[in-house]
């Protein structure tokens, strides 16, 4: 690597003279399955195996508590403070063993727009892991790259296990957070994902905080007349499958931002997609982005290299990441407008959420306060059957601010942009999980296509239904999809069960939702289900 980029290093007290900085796709590639940290798929793809995490480790995210975060952030089991001379020790014993090691280091940047582009460099043990950071970060041109200068940094140790004892961690993994040195630390885990949510944890500060600016965990695409249409949800409920649509550009699928300038923007440059039970003929966009250039994370092969998408021997949580331009039908550069419609996805394992139903304001602040979905048996160790799941915003592990404050952005640029918001359940119908079955995905497509077509039409009663629980409007009728579908309670055939099944979920919004009502107004706790009243 040339000298200045060496003596930049430097300053981050690494001393290796094994750096291997910038190298492409196709380099990590093949330095990956020379070393035999992976293989080749049949599709071209790199496969990997992560090691002992397979996902995130929740328990395990610090932020460093200081003057910067000391009165912003919300302390508690989702921002776990660390004390900033223990961050200060682990970060020299991390150090001193990456400089034992080869590294790859990667500049890139975060946020498509240039007015809040955050410039990071990236300091990986493993090749694949900066692999990785190509695929989701965007990748500045060569001209861009003679002058750049990081303001974040990402050190990334999967091999390093700390000492909990002594380091202050939980266990021997750990990411943390430490706003004043502009640095996220991640040791112990091999899971790329951490690499990733850790600068969208940090934008999730720095953007509220300093730029007035709304990030959102959300998928987002454009439409041939400009039209923007935003997808929240969290893993598993089809952010990614839904935004990848043929007839409308992408513009993203997991990070964005929401500016004073209305527009849309995309934090990353590349996809990172779930791949449990993916076929070609369901999800043909992220079928066909898996080819070289992509990495494919702790799935199964056989002798020939053929990925088998359905076999979660390892995880459920089976992934693919791959740079955007992977997909043909992309917005560039990843921008839209103020958004016309935004979807609130949930998977209800309780089948008793219609598939889709229009929201009004206070309702939709309700639920994106409590971003529901559930956990259904086999996800996690003891989940014998539907159990509620509720994520503030849709993505509170990575929210460092009180869930309300981004509520409240949300809620001013909705009335400000005069958005339609959908609820839409990608999960259960005909009952719960275990007895129904899961929502076809061209019924879900079919909603989502009548929503942006203009198809569903403004609210009128002889038009829409209001759930007699959950209070939200539900439509009589949809092009492509069958009438019964439309009514969850009409799919059960059993009305004493649903409605038993129903008021268990109402129940359960509304004891998850008391610790938000001090900072909730009157409007807004009014958009939540009803009392039990079976």
């Amino acid at each position: 690597m040339n000298i200045s980029k060496k003596n930049s290093l430097s300053a981050c007290g690494i001393t290796s003279e094994k750096i291997s900085y910038q190298l492409s796709s196709d380099e990590l590639h093949d330095i990956t399955v020379s070393e035999g940290m992976g293989v080749e798929a049949s599709s071209g793809a790199l496969a990997v195996n992560t090691g002992e995490f397979t996902g995130r480790s929740p328990m395990d995210r610090f932020i460093v508590k200081d003057k910067i975060t000391a009165d912003k952030v919300w302390w508690g089991e989702i921002n776990i403070p660390f004390d900033a001379d223990k961050f200060d020790a682990l970060y020299d014993k991390v150090i001193a063993y990456l400089n034992t090691k080869a590294l790859y280091v990667r500049d890139c940047y975060a946020c498509a727009d240039a007015n809040y582009r955050l410039n990071i460099r990236v300091i990986n043990e493993y090749p694949w892991s900066n692999m990785f950071a190509y695929n989701m970060f965007l990748r500045p041109t060569a001209v861009e790259l003679k002058h750049f200068e990081p303001e974040w940094t990402v050190i990334n140790a999967p091999g390093f296990m700390a000492d909990a004892a002594v380091d202050g961690t939980r266990q021997h993994n750990f990411a943390i957070l430490n706003f004043t040195k502009k640095i996220a630390l991640i040791g112990g885990t091999g899971y790329t994902g951490e690499i990733k949510k850790g600068i969208f944890s940090a934008l999730n500060f720095i953007l509220p905080v300093y730029k007035n600016t709304l990030p959102m965990h959300c998928s987002a695409n454009v439409g041939k007349k400009g039209d923007t249409a935003i997808f929240f949800g969290l893993s598993g409920t089809g952010k990614t499958t839904l935004s990848a649509d043929p007839d409308r550009k992408l513009i993203g699928d997991d990070e964005h931002g929401w500016n004073n300038e209305n527009a849309v923007f995309n934090f990353e440059g590349g996809c990172y997609a779930k791949v449990i039970n993916l076929s070609q003929e369901n999800e043909p966009e992220i079928y066909g982005a898996i080819k070289k250039g992509a990495i494919l994370e702790n799935v199964i092969l056989d002798e020939q290299g053929v990925v088998d998408y359905e076999n979660i021997s390892i995880t459920q949580n089976t992934r693919v990441s791959y740079p955007i331009y992977h997909i043909e039908n992309i917005r560039q550069p990843s921008m839209g407008n103020n958004p016309k419609n935004i979807f609130f996805l949930t998977a209800d394992a309780f089948g008793v959420l219609p598939p889709i139903s229009k929201l009004t304001p206070s309702q939709a602040a309700y639920h994106f306060i409590s971003g529901y979905t559930a956990k259904v048996a086999g996800t996690e160790a003891g989940v014998k059957e539907p159990i509620p799941s509720f994520s503030a915003c849709f993505g509170a592990p990575f929210m460092p601010l009180h869930p309300a404050k981004y509520a409240e952005m949300l809620s001013r640029k909705m009335t400000e942009a005069g958005v339609n918001v959908w609820l839409v359940n990608t999960g259960w119908t005909g009952g719960p999980y275990g007895v129904g079955t899961r929502m076809k995905l061209k019924y879900t497509r079919a909603m989502i296509t009548a929503v942006l077509n203009g198809d569903l039409g403004r609210y009128t009663y002889d038009k829409y239904h209001i759930h007699s629980v959950f209070g939200v409007a539900q439509p009589r009728e949809c092009p492509g999809v069958p009438t019964k579908v439309l009514s969850p309670r009409a799919t059960w055939n059993d009305d004493e069960a649903y409605y038993k099944t129903a008021f268990k979920l109402s129940n359960a919004f509304r004891e998850n939702f008391k610790k938000f009502e001090a900072d909730a107004s009157e409007e807004i706790r009014r958009g939540g289900p009803q009392r039990y009243a079976f």
